[in-house]
């Protein structure tokens, strides 16, 4: 039976119990280390692994630094990729979370003992990648590569391939799916795919937002629409109904758009200035700095495809692509929120790196709902906790993609946990986290907006949208691993809680509470 959840998930507490952090101090401000100081924080945490005998667990020399944080405390947590015997091993990362005094306090991730597993595959790469290129599916392949794996997402560790396949989905939309094969049996394990759906100023106007304001670049003869002033820059290029290629859009006077769909600038006033506003939320509340956290902002392509039913982010180009819709389903998806939807996909690929499957899928999506929303109240556009409805199904009023309050009301997602949810589209599984997050914000009863039945029929205080969002956002970049699931995001929430208001605040509390109102326990 396939099985997309990490049932080894583990969070091993070193110093203190419960769902409480471990640190007695509030956070006031982490910042991510980079270089010389990333080593020595890598290599503190490596000798707290020897110096607590978890080498029976794993070999210090097999985990790869990736990310670090540090918190004003002097607290350290450091984020590895892990190997064995010189095999990459897929949802084998983990946390380090140590002391100011360089103490391992816990681990969060994946710790399971590697050591018995055989490495002798009785499938070959060959038979692998015919078996993946099988199960792509409709659509159109263009190449495969195929790497022996360990997959540490199974129940059990198992040796597997995994394929990578590149090509083109039945609908337009590029793929890039990874493909779990078992090297021992042949079979299909899972799959998920990295492409996840959906210097001068000058003014446009927008097919959503109105008339807003846009940093531009001025050229000779006019203007392109570039900003320089945000990271590392960005700009929007016109697909021309392309799927390759395009073209930066430029303008003699610095007036964009018409706010109608005739005018090919319009679309890209909408996600030029989605961009930008997404930038600054992560910037101004969460102390991000990019999607990358070091400057790093990527590009937006407009008018993808033809009559395109979808937007999605990619890693491969770091970019956000909108199609124009079909003018019933949708129409053009250059939404605000769904730009800081598209965009958060890379945050969580760049920070806990959530796999696009299972509960973790689940999360992936609901993260991008989530910070999508909050985009919208951080601007003052038009904000509110639906997803897609400026774009959704044009000829019927009121409806939407997603519903963070009650997501049953799509139609598909569920309100409530159930242990099978891992087996829904993400797109669905994804209203579990939804629901809590409205919760924990919004609270059951809000005084404006709409109240949000609770599974338990108790009732949720909120703690504001700001604080929601920075302990969402703490939680994402510094405990959840690749393959957290929910009972692992309800743990890493109560941490980054308490890391910032105490264990014994009533935001803690109103964290605790949301999630078992959704049956998170």
């Amino acid at each position: 039976m396939k099985r997309s959840l990490l049932a080894a998930l583990t969070t091993l507490l070193l110093a203190g119990c419960g769902d409480a952090g471990s640190s007695s101090a509030t956070l006031s401000s982490s910042r991510e280390l980079m270089g010389a100081e990333r080593t020595a924080a890598a290599t503190r945490a490596l000798q707290s692994v020897k110096g607590l005998g978890l080498a029976s667990r794993f070999d210090a020399a097999d985990l790869d630094v990736s990310a670090a944080v540090a918190d004003d405390s002097g607290r350290e947590h450091v984020r590895f990729a892990r190997a064995h015997r010189g095999l990459r091993v897929i949802g084998g990362d983990v946390v380090l979370h140590l002391s100011a005094g360089g103490t391992l306090e816990e681990l969060s991730g994946n710790d399971v003992n590697l050591a018995p597993l055989s490495l002798e595959p009785k499938v070959d790469a060959a038979a692998a990648t015919v078996t993946a290129e099988a199960a792509f599916g409709a659509g159109q392949v263009g190449s495969s590569s195929a790497e022996l794996v360990v997959n540490a997402r199974t129940p059990a560790p198992t040796l597997a391939y995994e394929v990578r396949v590149d090509g083109f989905r039945e609908d337009g939309t590029p793929s890039e799916r990874h493909i779990l094969v078992d090297a021992l049996t042949g079979r299909v394990q899972e799959q998920w795919d990295d492409i996840h759906t959906a210097g001068a100023v000058g003014t446009g106007k927008s097919l959503y937002s109105g008339t807003v304001s846009l940093n531009t670049n001025s050229i000779t003869g006019g203007f392109e629409l570039r900003d320089t002033t945000r990271g590392n820059g960005f700009y929007t290029l016109n697909m021309n109904s392309r799927t390759s290629g395009g073209s930066i859009f430029t303008d003699a006077d610095n007036a964009w758009g018409s706010g109608t769909t005739a005018d090919a600038a319009s679309a890209a006033v909408d996600a030029h200035y989605g961009q930008a506003k997404t930038y600054d939320f992560y910037k101004n509340v969460l102390g991000r700095n990019g999607i990358d956290n070091a400057g790093g902002v990527g590009y937006s392509r407009v008018h993808y495809s033809r009559r395109y039913n979808n937007a999605f982010w990619s890693d491969s180009c770091f970019c956000m692509t909108y199609g124009d819709g079909d003018g019933s389903s949708f129409v053009s998806l250059v939404s605000l929120d769904i730009a800081g939807h598209e965009m958060s996909h890379g945050v969580t690929s760049r920070s806990a790196n959530l796999t696009y499957s299972g509960e973790s899928g689940g999360l992936n999506e609901g993260t991008s709902d989530i910070f999508g929303a909050m985009v919208e109240y951080y601007a003052g556009n038009n904000p509110n906790y639906l997803i897609g409805e400026q774009t959704y199904t044009p000829s019927r009023a009121g409806d939407a993609l997603r519903y963070m309050y009650k997501p049953s009301l799509d139609g598909s997602s569920p309100d409530c946990y159930v242990s099978t949810i891992g087996s829904l589209d993400v797109h669905y599984s994804s209203g579990v986290a939804n629901h809590a997050f409205y919760l924990i914000a919004e609270g059951s009863n809000p005084a404006s907006g709409p109240a949000s039945p609770t599974c338990n029929g108790s009732t949720v205080t909120g703690v504001g949208r700001d604080a929601a969002a920075k302990i969402w956002y703490r939680a994402l970049t510094v405990y959840m691993t690749s393959s957290t699931n929910y009972a692992g995001a309800r743990q890493a929430t109560l941490k980054a809680a308490a890391d910032l208001f105490g264990a014994s605040s009533s935001q803690y509390a109103s964290v605790a509470a949301a999630w078992s109102a959704v049956s998170v326990n």
